[in-house]
């Protein structure tokens, strides 16, 4: 297993966001079970079409940062073929089994910055993909690499900014 340091604080970093409005795209990718994308396309307002762009609603003068958690993808697989040892490899890397605990860290995080930041109003935005952050090249921007797909770790990723 990957030791990974859950201080709240550690997992703040300032980005500048790099825009891509490719991104939104993504959410349109066929994947497992879902061959139009994403079910959520048209249907939430935090999802495209209808999420705003993120520099058309984030003041980009202001200083933007990410936070981001670490989640032990690797240790995970593993603890799940002791525990399931038939299981198919699909069933063993399943977000339903993973990505909820992730999310919850992430939120811990989130509301350890806004407390931290209350006088200053910032807005969390847990898709940022879907306003057009390309969330891979800010990341490598400033030194953290995003596995993709997953092998070791993977990330869970807000962006925190001032709303225009």
């Amino acid at each position: 297993m990957i030791n990974i340091n859950n201080n709240n604080n550690d997992f703040i970093i300032q980005v500048n966001p790099v825009i891509d409005y490719g991104m939104r795209g993504l959410c349109r990718k066929p994947y497992y079970n879902h061959p139009k994308g994403c079910p959520n396309f048209r249907k939430r307002e935090d999802c495209p079409p209808f999420a705003p762009l993120f520099d058309k609603y984030i003041d980009m003068s202001k200083p933007i940062y990410a936070i981001y958690n670490i989640f032990d993808y690797k240790g995970h697989i593993e603890k799940m073929k002791l525990k399931h040892p038939n299981w198919s490899e699909h069933q063993l890397k399943c977000v339903l089994y993973w990505q909820g605990t992730a999310r919850k860290q992430l939120k811990e995080k989130c509301k350890v910055f806004l407390k931290e930041h209350e006088k200053l109003k910032y807005e969390i935005i847990t898709c940022p993909e879907a306003m057009g952050v390309n969330l891979t090249e800010t990341m490598k921007n400033v030194g953290i690499i995003l596995e993709w797909p997953p092998v070791n770790i993977t990330y869970q990723i807000a962006i925190a900014g001032i709303k225009k």
